[in-house]
């Protein structure tokens, strides 16, 4: 009988060491999320399942274009998925004929290749502040995000953690850009 009960203690004890080490990889280093809408199409889609690296932020910054996650500013269960336009410092401005000009010059990219139509609060120069992000959605047209005045810039302190891994769905899986 004293070998049983110890067989059972020790199989709790390493569930019990397996279960923390679980939670604290989760809230520390990696969690999943499912991206919910068609803001980032074409990179991603609603329902893609993706991995979210939560450590390298706290020993880099977070760089342009790359894909950030945060919470909604109204409902901090739920979470943003943008990419990172604009950084620290810099100001930012979308003109009439939907270009994103960067400390007066036009941003050169390919993710949102569509022409902006609503520039929002960037129809004006908006200049970052030390720790502020200007972020957007890949489907210009129709994504919530720093340009409108419920989300504005991003402080670097919001960001989860950077997106780096479609899992799901399989015909999909890989690195994003």
């Amino acid at each position: 009988m004293n070998k049983v009960v110890k067989e059972i203690l020790s199989n709790v004890i390493w569930l019990a060491v397996v279960f923390a080490l679980t939670m604290l990889i989760i809230e520390f280093v990696v969690q999943r999320t499912v991206v919910s809408g068609e803001s980032m199409m074409y990179t991603l889609q609603d329902e893609d399942s993706l991995l979210v690296d939560k450590i390298s932020y706290r020993f880099s910054d977070p760089e342009r274009f790359d894909i950030v996650i945060f919470p909604y500013p109204s409902d901090p269960e739920e979470c943003f998925i943008k990419r990172i336009i604009g950084l620290p410092g810099e100001t930012i401005q979308i003109d009439d004929d939907g270009k994103i000009w960067i400390d007066g010059e036009i941003l050169e990219e390919n993710y949102g290749a569509e022409v902006i139509w609503d520039a929002g609060l960037a129809s004006e120069p908006i200049t970052l502040g030390d720790d502020e992000y200007f972020v957007m959605g890949d489907n210009r047209n129709h994504s919530m995000d720093s340009r409108d005045p419920s989300v504005g810039n991003i402080k670097r302190d919001d960001f989860i953690g950077k997106a780096f891994i479609r899992i799901y769905p399989f015909e999909t899986f890989g690195g994003l850009d």
